[in-house]
């Protein structure tokens, strides 16, 4: 499995409070079947994160894995908020793409229900040639949640939900009705920290998931679609 939303960075943003929180968020990916985790850093106003420096952090990291012997693979990328998207320059928008591949943006909406200016900056992202995965949907729910979401999805934008809310919340059922209508692409930990909030398991979450959709559509979600993400290879279009 591919964690595609992480904060996994120790003392960077919101997520992980040192190396061995970090560590601690590894060994739970590990125990959860996870293989690849992407850091997704916030990249917004509030937080501090230079884009620039995210590979590094990511390699360091990555030998403190190696050292352990934690069969984790940690991948470069951030959460970019959606105000940040004009801000950001196509150099810093690739360093920021999931695994650093150049090819598709993680994009937090803004605060509150998802606005209709949500697709106006994904058409921004496709016109300079990045694709869109949307974080988190379920905090966001408007009165027309359901058809912006297929507006989305006819764009090309993926939509990727947590996997706790999915897995463990009553309204995880309401993600399973518009899963059957092919609005659940990608489900991601989200996790911050070892300490407290959601772990870095993807595995009930998917388990649930599994109770609607087909063989080929869950292998599409497991990894088909996340790894071509990563590889910045075209993602064919969900059985």
């Amino acid at each position: 499995m591919i964690d595609l939303h992480c904060h996994i960075l120790p003392g960077l943003d919101d997520g992980a409070l040192d190396l061995q929180d970090s560590i601690a968020m590894a060994r739970q990916a590990e125990q959860d079947g996870i293989t690849i985790v992407c850091a997704t850093p916030h990249i917004r106003g509030d937080h501090d994160v230079k884009i620039e420096e995210i590979a590094g952090l990511v390699d360091a990291l990555q030998g403190n894995l190696d050292e352990r012997a934690i069969s984790v693979r940690v991948v470069p990328a951030g959460e970019v908020a959606e105000p940040e998207v004009d801000r950001l320059t196509d150099g810093e928008m690739r360093l920021a793409s999931l695994g650093g591949a150049g090819g598709w943006v993680l994009l937090e909406p803004a605060a509150g229900p998802i606005g209709h200016g949500i697709e106006a900056s994904v058409d921004r992202l496709a016109e300079r040639g990045f694709g869109t995965v949307l974080a988190h949907p379920e905090r966001h729910a408007g009165p027309d949640f359901r058809e912006l979401l297929e507006r989305l999805a006819g764009r090309g934008c993926l939509i990727q939900w947590t996997a706790e809310f999915v897995a463990d919340t009553a309204m995880g059922d309401f993600v399973l009705e518009l899963a059957r209508d092919g609005l659940v692409h990608l489900l991601g930990s989200d996790a911050h920290s070892s300490h407290a909030g959601r772990p870095v398991r993807l595995a009930a979450a998917f388990a649930r998931l599994a109770s609607v959709r087909t063989p080929a559509q869950m292998a599409w979600t497991m990894e088909l679609a996340p790894q071509a993400i990563l590889d910045r290879r075209p993602v064919i279009s969900q059985p």
